[in-house]
Formats: structure tokens, sequence, C-alpha cells
């Protein structure tokens, strides 16, 4: 969000296209379209490529702001010198982006923008991108209600909810504000879209799947079941491929190499995504592997997203997005250890409540 601004506006739905023409005049815009597999994000030339109902993306949009792979800077090993590397960051607009992805970029920010250190690389990026998030309807595959990541954040410029043959516009920045007024006819709700507004909630709150645990106290049962079982057979699937990673909003593990020139004398420092459930990752000088096992690699990822960043971070790193659910050919996502934490904690109740009635109480 740029700046401080609480505004709400009705659109017809047939303004949109000229919405996204008018952020195209200024912004190179990306957003979601349609390919062989589902859906991804891509940059658009056409407003009619755009699809605004889809279930999710294959992948996030968290590479517009991490990219896989970037240079960091150049270097000339027969100068001992280092050239700053120009980072070409163009103006750019995030269009019809879910609630779970705009929880997922701020906790990005938290990460890169917070603290000491921020990362220009990130932060150049980040500051030069406007979100125009919008409303979905959940798969299900989809949990981002059990990980508290179901609504919009304040991290959005322009949030689109669909009310049929209107959208329902939330403004929480002047310049989308500005774009917004130029190229659509915007009218004050009504009583009427305000209803609307609140059976799109209520239908979306009832699409999520029942399969789906409530678990309360995650956190704390990470630590409560650290050593059972359940995390040797959970990482005996795993197949090292990090797929998981290389599609979760949240991931922001990477890699960093220098790339030396065939002649020797020059080369770049490059930074590239890497996972924790890579075997190498945790491989220190000297060949020690402070995680050498499946159990020990899926179950240190499970914990990062639910217990370790929430501990520095005040909330869980996982979204519920559902990507890692249809990338994982074998199983292993939160839901397995959602189901897990429920099957624990109602054998533990109904072997308290067994023993209370035992004793008589």
């Amino acid at each position: 969000m740029k700046e401080e601004l609480v505004l709400y506006r009705i659109i017809d739905a047939g303004d949109v296209p000229s919405l996204i023409r008018a952020f195209m005049d200024s912004y190179e815009l990306v957003a979601p379209v349609e390919c062989d597999q589902g859906h991804i994000f891509d940059t658009i030339d056409d407003p009619n490529d755009v699809v605004l109902d889809y279930s999710t993306t294959i992948a996030s949009p968290k590479k517009y702001f991490l990219p896989p792979r970037e240079v960091l800077f150049k270097f000339d090993v027969a100068q001992n010198d280092v050239d700053a590397y120009e980072l070409d960051v163009k103006p750019r607009v995030l269009f019809g982006v879910h609630p779970c992805d705009m929880n997922a970029i701020e906790k990005l920010d938290s990460v890169f923008l917070e603290g000491p250190y921020p990362d220009p690389y990130y932060r150049a990026r980040r500051e030069a991108t406007l979100i125009v998030g919008v409303g979905c309807t959940p798969s299900q595959s989809c949990f981002c209600h059990r990980m508290d990541a179901d609504e919009a954040p304040a991290g959005y410029d322009l949030f689109l909810q669909n009310l049929g043959d209107r959208f329902w516009v939330s403004i929480s920045s002047v310049a989308a504000a500005e774009v917004l007024e130029e190229s659509t006819t915007l009218r004050e709700a009504t009583d009427e879209d305000r209803a609307a507004f609140a059976a799109a909630t209520r239908r979306r709150n009832e699409a999520f799947s029942s399969d789906i645990p409530f678990v309360q106290d995650v956190a704390m049962l990470m630590d409560t079941y650290h050593s059972d079982p359940f995390w040797a057979e959970l990482g005996s699937r795993c197949l090292n491929c990090t797929a998981c990673a290389s599609v979760c909003p949240t991931c922001m593990c990477f890699d960093i190499v220098d790339e030396l020139a065939f002649d020797g004398k020059t080369g770049e420092r490059v930074r590239e995504w890497d996972c924790c459930t890579n075997p190498q990752f945790a491989t220190v000088a000297g060949g020690h592997n402070f995680r050498p096992s499946e159990r020990e690699r899926v179950r240190h990822r499970m914990y990062h997203k639910l217990n370790g960043f929430k501990e520095k971070h005040g909330s869980m790193l996982c979204v519920g997005c559902g990507r890692c659910v249809d990338a994982c050919k074998t199983g292993i996502n939160p839901i397995e250890v959602l189901k897990f934490f429920d099957e624990k904690t109602r054998g533990a109740h109904d072997a308290q409540q067994g023993k209370g009635e035992t004793n008589g109480e």
C-alpha cells in the first residue's frame, strides 16, 4: 500500500477491460491467463486474455519480486574490482491476485524489507509494483481459512469482488484510484450492493472443503509431536524434487554462487532459489549435513511454515493456497499435518474423557 486511503466504490463488470487498458498505458501488466495445465501469471498484451474467475495459478506471483535467478553484481578478478549491477525495474501492476497471495507478499515483505538490512533488489521491485486483488472461490485444495490468510490484507492498491454484473472495489492507494477514476464509471455502494457483497463472502466461506480440519495451537503441536513417527512416514514419501518450493508463494530460501566467465578473469554473483528439502541444503564446509534424511528435511520445512516463522513474525508462514497439495505427487502437504494433529488431539481428548468417566467425574 502506497498511501493511506480507504474508499469503496462500484463499477460495472464491463468496465474491467478499460481499467486493464488504462494500467497498461503506464505499467507492465501481469495477470492470470489460461494455459494448457491451468492458469499462470504472465505479462499481458491483450486485456481479453486476463482470467479473473480462476481457482488458483500453478505458481505464485512471487517471482516478480524474487526471481528464480538474478545477477547481484559483476566482478573482475584481474582488476580485483566489483561493478554494481544495474537493476532494470519496470513499473508493474499485478492484476487479479488472490487474498492468499497478497498475504504471502506481506510475509515476504516482513523478511526482505524489515530489519536493519532490507534487500535492495526486492525493495526496488516491490516499490515499483501496484497490486490489484480479486475475490475468489476456493478449490478443494485451498485451506487459507485455516491459516488466517483468507481475507485480503492492507497490502493492495485495489481489490475487486465480483457481484455478478458489477464489482465492489476497495481502494487503498491514490495512484490506483486515479487510474480507476479515469477509466471507469464509479458510483457509491447502495444497500443492495452491500447485501450482494455479504452474500458473495458467505458463498465463498461455505465453499471451503469440510474435510480440512480446524486445529488450534498448530505451532505448539509442532513442538509436542516433533519426535513422532509420523515424520518418518511423511518423509519417506519425499522424492527430493523441490516442486513444493517452486510453487509456494512464501518459500524464500536462496543460494548464492559465483560464476566465472570462460577466461576466468570476470564473473557474476548470482542468487538462485533453493529449497530446504534439497538433500544438499544443510550441507556445510567439511561435508557435514545437519539434515541428512528426508524425515528431518520434511519436518524442518513444516516446522518453519507452521512454527518457526510465527515465533519471529507473529503469523504462520503458510497461507494455505493449496499449490503444494497439487504439486506434490506423493501427498506431502500441510493438510496432512493438520489431519495428523486433529487425529492426535481428538484421541487425547477422548482418552481424557474416558478417564473422567471411569473415575466417576
